[in-house]
């Protein structure tokens, strides 16, 4: 027993001395400072988040001991606080995100698909990239004036104009470059050694992609695309021009899902931005508490991509 704790004794002995010959024997401050830095962001930014939710529940508890969280959740926009709720926000940020996930991602992933394995390395690709990185980077403002002038107006008799669908039409164009990024890195990150493999036993283009390309790369498809789903879950601007409504509305208790399609709507981020601007006392808590349900949800969805992103890298 001895011997053998000698033994692994003389090898730690010796791996820190190859350890010290490699990196030398001088500490090397430029690494240690920058190590440092980076735990002072994220505990920095981890304090923020903290402060930033305690705050917000703290200012919201009135809405939750005097009215409950079903009340709250389930209420239409009001005039009056006592009465207020989300539900139709809900309602119109379900129906946007369900409208930017069937246009966007798909659209999105075909593309990147096609500019990094199918496409060849020329002018015409490159300026495309090009143009991509650049309409990321646009305010999203400018993408609520192309909604308005094109989905709300040009193509008014397939929207229906001011409706749920031009919102959802905007997010997704919005939200389309971006998708197309994080796929083409997701796919650029693939080692070439497994697509010479899978040509090697004689397998197509297309079966490499989708048998072995495509798998590899999934856990930063899906964290990517799930979080650009929380950047449009949150945006404001784009759908005031559109026509989400900022104050409050009623719909007949016999409207159906249609009708709700293509009548007045409203988001989350939007009643948040217009109870912040209300004179009355009232609407402070409610603000509060439609920020921590906002938070807990883009939360949830952080979380559902950490979750997938760790589920599809184990299997490889």
């Amino acid at each position: 027993m001895a011997g053998n704790l000698g033994k692994l004794g003389a090898q730690d002995a010796v791996q820190e001395q190859v350890r010290q010959a490699l990196q030398g024997k001088t500490v090397d401050w430029r690494s240690r400072i920058w190590e440092a830095f980076l735990v002072f962001s994220l505990v920095v930014s981890f304090f923020f988040l903290i402060w930033l939710l305690t705050s917000q529940i703290i200012a919201s508890m009135p809405v939750w001991q005097e009215r409950g969280v079903i009340d709250f959740l389930t209420s239409p926009t009001n005039s009056s606080p006592e009465k207020a709720g989300i539900s139709q926000g809900i309602f119109g940020s379900i129906v946007l995100m369900f409208i930017v996930a069937l246009l966007a991602l798909p659209i999105g992933a075909a593309a990147a698909i096609y500019l990094e394995e199918y496409a060849p390395d020329n002018v015409v690709s490159r300026t495309l990239n090009t143009v991509i990185r650049n309409l990321a980077g646009v305010p999203a403002v400018v993408y609520g004036i192309l909604g308005l002038s094109f989905f709300v107006l040009a193509a008014e008799p397939i929207t229906g104009g001011r409706t749920v669908i031009s919102g959802g039409l905007t997010l997704a164009v919005l939200v389309l470059p971006i998708t197309i990024i994080v796929t083409a890195e997701a796919l650029r990150a693939v080692p070439a050694s497994i697509r010479e493999a899978g040509f090697g036993v004689g397998a197509t283009r297309w079966e490499v992609i989708r048998s072995h390309v495509l798998p590899y790369a999934a856990p930063g498809i899906l964290t990517g695309v799930i979080l650009t789903m929380a950047r449009a879950f949150g945006e404001t601007a784009p759908l005031l021009l559109v026509g989400a409504v900022a104050g409050s509305f009623s719909l007949p208790s016999s409207a159906t899902f249609v009708d709700r399609l293509s009548g007045p709507y409203t988001s989350l981020p939007t009643v948040i931005y217009n109870w912040s601007v209300l004179p009355q006392e009232g609407f402070r808590a409610l603000t509060a508490a439609a920020i921590v349900v906002l938070l807990i949800i883009i939360l949830l969805i952080n979380a559902i991509a950490i979750y997938l992103r760790n589920r599809y890298a184990r299997k490889w």
